[in-house]
């Protein structure tokens, strides 16, 4: 049985400015990613990487175009719809971390829970799935530390934890290893790659060739466009 498709693009274009002076950042991207895969994003400043994973994110609507994520048509839906289906089904993962300082790793992971305006549960259930998530990246014992008590590493996976407690169905990762050393960067790229063997469904943008190749597919892009799409360790190029 073939996995579902997770992330569509149709024609997904973003146009800057008005009138005479626009300028497009995505110009008929077309992509497809099914259920458990991991793939990168590459691409120089200007190519329209940041423009499209806010799109996949539903931080930002495309000018034109669909985005169908895990099915669904999301790309005229208003402001309010989008930031329910960012907290229902996609977990984030950045480069600076985005943690809130003076506040302990386990509240942190949390906050997706509190915000969830489906979510029906107490505060003891919050805790224990924030626990749940904390122990799956190995950091339960570090539950009440606050990220300046903890090293960069172990901050990301923190931030790991916060973007798998609602069990989404896509992880954005936004150079999650930028901040990071090289040993450090390599074992949050090899966590991720753990994830991803357990089925999670993963695009990352980097800036670094051998990360990427440690994806299934890198999807370089270039002006708005895509210009390859590279199948990485399986041999052969797209257009």
């Amino acid at each position: 049985m073939r996995s579902r498709t997770i992330i569509q693009t149709q024609e997904l274009k973003k146009i800057y400015g008005m009138g005479d002076i626009q300028v497009a950042a995505l110009d008929g991207v077309d992509i497809d990613i099914r259920e458990g895969e991991f793939v990168a994003v590459m691409g120089q400043s200007g190519s329209g990487k940041s423009t499209l994973m806010n799109i996949l994110g539903c931080l930002d609507r495309p000018t034109s175009g669909h985005y169908l994520l895990n099915g669904e048509d999301v790309s005229s839906l208003d402001k309010a719809h989008l930031a329910s289906i960012r907290n229902r089904q996609i977990g984030f993962v950045f480069q600076s971390f985005n943690l809130l300082a003076r506040t302990s790793a386990l509240r942190n992971v949390m906050l997706p829970l509190v915000y969830k305006r489906q979510n029906k549960l107490g505060q003891k259930e919050r805790q224990e799935r924030a626990m749940a998530s904390l122990e799956a990246v190995g950091l339960a014992d570090r539950a009440h530390h606050e990220p300046m008590e903890m090293s960069g590493g172990q901050r990301q996976r923190v931030a790991i934890a916060r973007a798998l407690v609602n069990d989404p169905v896509l992880i954005l990762a936004d150079e999650p290893t930028g901040n990071l050393d090289t040993q450090t960067g390599a074992e949050i790229m090899s966590f991720l790659l753990e994830l991803h063997g357990r089925g999670r469904t993963i695009v990352m943008v980097t800036h670094e060739a051998y990360i990427a190749k440690q994806t299934e597919r890198t999807i370089v892009l270039r002006d708005g466009k895509i210009a390859i799409i590279e199948r990485n360790g399986k041999g052969g190029t797209e257009a």
